[in-house]
């Protein structure tokens, strides 16, 4: 055998074209041979298939993107067969999903025990409410719908829900989320919600025809989506109306849609129903949309949709249209060179970028930043190309914490946050871009604990050196600034020697988002903080609370603790 080896190698020195030849004809065969063992045993099933029992429905693959659905008109035409499938689905699953009504699910009442604890956690966002009956051809929650059939999961719904405003969160036969602002059915048995969630075997994710419904605690009011408009809420009819909202037009045939849509086309950002007649108009010191009243007073049935309600004549219900509000989007760099630096200084995750979008809409002026982020500046910051010293921006965006960077700079907005908050938000921009996510396998991975010891003392330090080091600084808490936009705002405004128009302000709130916001579709599941890195972050949290209270500031807010 080695003599032929020998000789095989002799040979292939002497014609070394055919050796490399028989090498590319070797490499070719196992490729074709990779390449059918990965296509065998495939099956193709065609879209909606049907089992042969009664009830069963098609079977459904993972969506790995979400599938949204308004869902408010498309079901009535929908034959009454089994359950509705709607025509997003295409089946890829080899076997088909029992759907019987009479099927074995399993002991309901431990399942239910099971599923109390994963209820108990989710009441800091959402309360439970009960099992509600649900039917194809009128659905109990009537707005944003989506469905994983592999990965549902109580929070993901509830989570999607509330980031698009709505009050309720329903989950359906283990796989489908439902959203809406109100239950168009009774409720039933809790045994009848006796279907596990594809996601999370220890919870209850409602049932054949059946919806496990949550009150989403944290919805914020003032973000209610209705379609593409967004909710903002019920108001008293302003004095002198016609003025505040100078445009009317009488609607026999009312809904909000409509309504909507005619502000939409006139280009008004706000659209008031008040019973039969839709006004159109801005939001003025005439109309603040700062005082809102119950919506009770506002409940009047629509004389076109009779699950809406339009307001009255003394209480208008308010939308917001995606008619872009452009009196406060006009910016520019200053006319003249600045005579002091204004640092807007924060830790990295804090919310700095969103409060530059805030300040440069509310003054007119562009913002500046210590260092260059091409991302932003083709995102319209177009002071980040200027040096820091320029003098041509409002203030200077800073992540430096130094005793010679701070005492470079005349006065300060210090921006703080929740530092789980601010260390989550700056991981997954290092990770995932400016409002991308970092991958899972670097949340599990080495990167996160070793990010945590890094970041968060710096958390603690960052602060202190500013209240330390700094000349004039004014503290604002990002939680206070999103909670109270319009008061933080005039604070941080004051203080760069601007007297901002208060209609400049009101358009402000209108357009808070800018382009930065991340999406809420892709938040963790789970909490990343470890009971050590809990308890040294709260240690710190505890020490800037102490400092910011020395220098007779509000400490730290309230959500902060406990954790």
């Amino acid at each position: 055998m080695a003599k032929f080896l020998v000789k095989l190698q002799r040979y292939f020195r002497r014609k070394p074209v055919r050796f490399f030849t028989l090498l590319a004809l070797y490499l070719a065969a196992g490729s074709l041979v990779f390449l059918h063992s990965g296509f065998a045993g495939e099956s193709t099933v065609t879209g909606n298939q049907r089992g042969a029992g009664t009830g069963e429905g098609p079977g459904l693959p993972y969506l790995g993107v979400m599938q949204l659905s308004r869902g408010f008109k498309a079901e009535a035409t929908v034959p009454e067969r089994g359950r509705r499938l709607g025509p997003w689905f295409k089946s890829t699953s080899k076997e088909p999903v029992e759907r019987s009504k009479g099927g074995d699910y399993g002991s309901t009442r431990s399942r239910a025990i099971r599923s109390r604890s994963g209820r108990e956690k989710e009441e800091d966002r959402a309360r439970y409410i009960g099992c509600y009956v649900d039917n194809t051809r009128r659905r109990t929650l009537r707005g944003m719908s989506f469905f994983d059939y592999k990965k549902m999961t109580v929070f993901r719904c509830q989570d999607n829900c509330a980031e698009r405003g709505y009050l309720y969160a329903g989950l359906e036969f283990g796989a489908e989320c439902y959203c809406g602002h109100k239950i168009q059915a009774s409720n039933t048995s809790e045994s009848e919600c006796n279907m596990e969630c594809k996601g999370e075997r220890s919870n209850t994710c409602g049932g054949v025809n059946r919806l496990s419904i949550y009150r989403l605690e944290l919805a914020q009011e003032s973000a209610r989506r209705y379609g593409s408009a967004i909710f903002r809420g019920c108001f008293r009819q302003p004095d002198n109306v016609s003025i505040a909202l100078p445009v009317s037009q009488l609607m026999l045939n009312m809904s909000v849609d409509k309504c909507v849509d005619f502000c939409t086309e006139k280009e008004y950002p706000l659209a008031a129903l008040a019973g039969t007649l839709c006004r159109c108009g801005f939001p003025t010191t005439l109309f603040t949309l700062h005082e809102r009243e119950d919506e009770q007073l506002c409940a009047q049935r629509c004389a076109g949709e009779e699950f809406e309600s339009c307001g009255t004549s003394e209480y208008l219900l308010v939308y917001q249209t995606q008619v872009q509000d452009n009196r406060c989007m006009d910016r520019r760099f200053l006319p003249t060179r600045a005579k002091q630096l204004v640092a807007l200084a924060s830790f990295p995750g804090a919310g700095n970028t969103w409060a530059r979008h805030l300040i440069e809409l509310a003054t007119g002026f562009y913002t500046g930043s210590y260092y260059f982020d091409g991302s932003l500046y083709n995102k319209g910051f177009k002071g980040e190309r200027d040096h820091w010293r320029s003098g041509r921006t409002i203030c200077i965006k800073t992540h430096e914490s130094g005793q010679k960077e701070i005492e470079s700079f005349d006065s300060a907005i210090l921006l703080i946050r929740n530092p789980y908050k601010a260390l989550m938000a700056e991981f997954n921009r290092k990770y995932g871009g400016h409002i991308g996510f970092a991958a899972h396998a670097h949340w599990k991975g080495k990167e996160w604990p070793e990010f945590v010891a890094n970041y968060a003392p710096w958390w603690a330090t960052h602060t202190l050196d500013w209240l330390r080091y700094g000349k004039k600084v004014l503290v604002v808490h990002f939680e206070d600034l999103k909670r109270d936009l319009f008061v933080q705002l005039q604070r941080m405004v004051g203080l760069l020697g601007i007297t901002a128009c208060e209609d400049r302000l009101l358009c402000v709130e209108g357009q808070k988002d800018g382009n930065f916001k991340r999406s809420g579709l892709r938040k963790l599941e789970y909490d990343p903080y470890t009971p050590e890195m809990r308890k040294m972050i709260s240690g710190y949290i505890r020490t800037v609370d102490t400092a910011l209270k020395l220098r007779n500031l509000s400490g730290v807010p309230d959500d902060y603790y406990p954790r």
